[in-house]
């Protein structure tokens, strides 16, 4: 049985190891392909732990974390992040950006997915005059080389969740892929949904 715990901004500092090891673990399959290192993890981290308002949900079997998932206002991201929305005229003050979901592939399908997304959603809904919340994923070609046969997007689970495909927000984000000698620009798209007050 998991268990979940939510955490903000400095309270962050604590798991940033195991978020780092969850990352660099889980996003080295396909979609993302992501070849790790500490010091990408470090830059990318600093964002979420210097930030007010930012969040942590952590799935932990008893005392292992086992998963994770972040969040932050849109206007403490970075501008590759932030550009988009500006370019297509939101208020980016209003906007909460959920960044990764990652979970060891062992306890997938206990429900983690919506508990991330549930715990997000109820910090971004806690702050003031956030009304949407949103998030990206990568896009890869559907004959890519490194696509499993069985490999099956998560498109149906985000609509389930609320969200819509954003087809004309779009950035890159830049990582180093398994394959390559250095980082590389990689197409995202947004995905935006409107909060619903409680």
């Amino acid at each position: 049985m998991l268990t979940f715990k939510r955490l903000s901004s400095g309270a962050l500092h604590q798991y940033i190891d195991e978020l780092a090891q969850l990352r660099m673990t889980v996003f080295r399959a396909f979609p993302y392909l992501y070849d790790g290192d500490k010091s990408y993890e470090a830059r990318y981290l600093k964002t979420y732990i210097e930030a007010p308002n930012s969040v942590i949900v952590l799935a932990f079997d008893g005392n292992k974390v086992v998963g994770a998932s972040t969040g932050i206002p849109l206007i403490s991201e970075t501008p590759e992040v932030i550009q988009p929305f500006t370019d297509a005229g939101f208020d980016i003050t209003r906007i909460f950006y959920c960044g990764e979901s990652v979970l060891l592939p062992d306890y997938r399908g206990q429900g983690a997915g919506v508990a991330f997304f549930d715990h997000r959603e109820a910090h971004a809904k806690s702050l003031p005059g956030i009304t949407h919340c949103c998030f990206c994923a990568v896009q890869r070609p559907e004959n890519h080389p490194a696509r499993p046969a069985d490999y099956v997007p998560l498109d149906a689970f985000w609509q389930h969740r609320g969200y819509a495909k954003c087809a004309d927000i779009t950035t890159t984000f830049s990582w180093k892929e398994i394959g390559e000698s250095t980082e590389s620009a990689k197409p995202m798209t947004f995905w935006m949904k409107t909060l619903e007050q409680d």
